[in-house]
């Protein structure tokens, strides 16, 4: 099942069940994708939906911290509580096993062997874990692996 029909389905339960946070951010989700799908003229694929959850999710978990930082810790909890909700759409990510499993392949493959190649191996890394690891992680672990 593609990612609109299942907020669509969940936003009709969540308005079946009264719950208010989770009407709130199933909505915003689904203009979110609709908005997308506007923007580049043609229904949206898995995997550009993917990235429409996951922008989604990189918002609230800033804006979380953010508020926090600012001692709103009132508005901290909501944006957590939305973020709780987009990721049980999102797929489960990888350990930092799983992702070091997969750099050293990479690193094999393409033939780095310093920092200096970093290039080589992260082009090819977020391909291969796109939506399952964080960027930031996976570059932390390339580094790690490349001696930097």
């Amino acid at each position: 099942m593609r990612y609109l029909e299942k907020v669509q389905n969940d936003l009709k339960e969540a308005m079946k069940n009264r719950d208010a946070v989770r009407i709130r951010t199933l909505r915003m989700l689904l203009s979110k994708l609709k908005e997308k799908q506007i923007e580049i003229m043609h229904e949206l694929e898995n995997p550009e939906e993917l990235a429409v959850l996951k922008k989604a999710a990189k918002e609230r978990q800033d804006s979380a911290k953010t508020y926090e930082d600012a001692g709103r810790h009132d508005l901290a909890v909501k944006e957590t509580e939305e973020l709780e909700i987009i990721k049980g759409y999102l797929p489960a990510e990888l350990g930092d096993e799983g992702i070091r499993k997969i750099i050293k392949e990479i690193i094999a493959e393409s033939g780095a062997e310093s920092m200096r190649d970093i290039g080589k191996v992260m082009g090819p890394a977020m391909k291969k874990l796109s939506g399952q690891a964080d960027g930031q992680r996976v570059q932390m672990i390339v580094r790690e692996e490349l001696g930097g």
